[in-house]
């Protein structure tokens, strides 16, 4: 029997999750896509803590009126931009079982652009 591609999606984000580990030194930039928006957050898993979070939602970003994939290079911007603010320049990309193109590297590219190192 096939698998549907939520579950899919699933079993691809837990073997990420297997080997991707946020910590204080080297959090984790982990991605959610949904078919409108993009979201992402930096988390520290040892601690349990999201450091800092960013979202095609976002007043800035909503606003400036820009096809998916440009508003996720503005998303990934916006997240180095924050988590250099909170004292992070290295971080561990988990991509969340999504493939690494179109909006996701868009957003690792925008990332890698504010001045995160993966």
């Amino acid at each position: 029997m096939a698998l549907s591609k939520y579950e899919r999606r699933e079993r691809l984000r837990m073997r990420i999750r297997k080997t991707v580990e946020g910590t204080e030194s080297r959090p984790r930039l982990a991605v959610y896509r949904s078919n409108k928006e993009i979201y992402a957050q930096i988390i520290d898993d040892v601690n349990g803590k999201t450091i800092t979070a960013a979202s095609s939602r976002d007043k800035e970003i909503d606003a400036s009126n820009v096809n998916k994939v440009e508003a996720a290079k503005m998303v990934g911007k916006l997240i180095a931009e924050k988590a250099v603010k909170a004292g992070v320049e290295t971080i561990a990309f988990d991509r969340g079982g999504y493939l690494y193109h179109g909006r996701v590297k868009s957003l690792a590219e925008g990332a890698r652009e504010g001045g995160l190192k993966f």
